[in-house]
């Protein structure tokens, strides 16, 4: 690690570390979402509620790849960082390598599997005959022919952004989601044939994924001698213990993002229920949480390294200040995006279907799920803290607790005898016991840390 980035974890003020780490995450995450959106946005532009729907379920599928990114990235990124805190340099290195190495190992099996079960993952997923062929056409060049340099863009700019190097990493990310959302009008619109819209916003993601990881191959071809990233040749050997802290940490990383799959797939089965226009306006709804959800997630994954490193180091008194002032910043940010979005929920939902009954659904659920964002935000912080001090096993129960045990449970119930009442208000529910419970055993751990 060069000198300037061991001053950023060291001695640089805590708050001004944070900002280095935290915005241009936070900036690669706005321009992730704007990505997303644009996808919805334009799909929207047909006023076919079929479409939108067809997209937010496959978009769930999609989302797998980041939950296999997140074994190898997060589980990785954070032993890396750890091992460099401890000045183990080269043990770090290989554990890089091994990481970028089995990420396009598991995309590989992962597309193959979405390739043979494409049409009954999507029937079991929701899709109706209405929207089957649909999710096809985003599945095949995102997943199927995009999924390893999906998994590999995610995976490598986590490990850029753990060695201290979040710039590298936000450009990297913000370029290829600036041009997703600059090919989308060209393939869907001018390109392909009318009714292809579909497949034109699935190959738009697939040509700007493989631009991004075209990118990172060659930011870590540059920094090989500066850092402990390299571009593998093999998959290497690393120690049982590292790769048990390794997998202790990334597998619960990434099946907390499985379990939020889990709950969309949850959630969209029972909006589908209702029919496909309340299917339509919950994906439009679910997308436009990522806001205040990406930047909170860009703040956490900002601390992840700063709080890593002082844990490696046994500095605890600066890994808490990190801790702390991450906290502060997201809770009050997902604090005024629940303001706005109730207040602007109509026109917000407006902006991306002008078909009314879509619209009117839209706003309910946007008024009600915007509530539990400060609530949802506390769980996010402390399941990423506990990545950061190898609290791999409490970070899997924390995704537990909140997707498996309150609520996936209390949708299904709250569905059940209110309807899409009960829907709408669900998530509410399940965040507020979950950010108290996530406070307690945040507290106990932080005590069995020391001072």
């Amino acid at each position: 690690m060069s000198m300037e980035k061991d001053a950023l974890f060291k001695t640089m003020r805590p708050a001004k570390a944070l900002a280095v780490m935290a915005m241009p995450t936070i900036a690669s995450q706005l321009i992730l979402l704007v990505y997303n959106l644009a996808d919805t946005w334009f799909i929207g532009r047909t006023n076919d509620p079929y479409r939108i729907a067809a997209s937010s379920l496959a978009l769930t599928v999609y989302l797998f790849l980041a939950a296999l990114a997140n074994v190898f990235g997060v589980g990785g990124g954070s032993l890396m960082v750890r091992l460099i805190g401890e000045k183990k340099t080269e043990a770090a290195r290989r554990v890089a390598s091994y990481s970028v190495a089995l990420s396009a190992v598991a995309a590989l099996v992962f597309s193959v599997l979405v390739l043979l079960t494409m049409e009954p993952l999507l029937t079991l997923l929701g899709a109706s005959e209405n929207t089957l062929l649909f999710g096809k056409q985003y599945l095949f060049p995102t997943v199927v022919l995009g999924g390893i340099p999906t998994v590999l863009t995610i995976s490598m700019s986590q490990l850029l952004r753990n060695a201290g190097y979040s710039r590298e990493a936000g450009i990297g990310v913000g370029v290829g989601s600036l041009l997703n959302v600059a090919l989308d009008p060209l393939f869907m619109f001018v390109l392909l044939p009318r009714g292809n819209e579909v497949l034109g916003a699935g190959i738009a993601t697939l040509l700007s994924n493989v631009c991004s990881l075209a990118y990172f191959l060659v930011v870590f071809r540059r920094l090989r001698d500066r850092t402990v990233l390299v571009i593998p040749r093999r998959i290497e050997r690393i120690d049982p213990e590292q790769k048990r802290s390794l997998y202790s940490v990334g597998l619960p990383a990434a099946i907390s993002v499985f379990l939020f799959d889990l709950v969309t797939i949850v959630i969209n089965r029972l909006s589908a229920s209702y029919g496909d226009v309340p299917l339509a306006a919950m994906g439009i709804v679910l997308k436009l949480e990522r806001l205040p959800i990406n930047i909170g997630l860009g703040v956490c994954l900002g601390m992840v390294p700063l709080v890593a490193y002082n844990y490696g180091a046994g500095d605890h008194a600066r890994m808490r200040q990190f801790f702390s002032l991450a906290r502060l910043s997201i809770l009050g940010f997902s604090c005024v995006c629940a303001a706005l979005f109730w207040v602007f929920a109509r026109p917000i939902v407006a902006a991306f279907i002008a078909e009314e009954a879509t619209v009117a659904q839209g706003a309910a659920f946007l008024r009600g799920r915007c509530l539990s964002l400060p609530f949802m935000m506390i769980g996010y912080h402390v399941v990423n803290y506990m990545n950061a001090v190898d609290r791999g096993k409490v970070s899997f129960f924390l995704a537990l607790l909140r997707h498996v045990v309150l609520l996936i449970p209390i949708l299904l119930l709250m569905n059940a005898l209110w309807g899409l009442t009960g829907l709408i208000w669900s998530q509410l529910a399940a965040d507020l016991l979950n950010a108290g419970i996530a406070a307690l055993i945040c507290r106990r751990v932080n005590a069995e840390i020391g001072p």
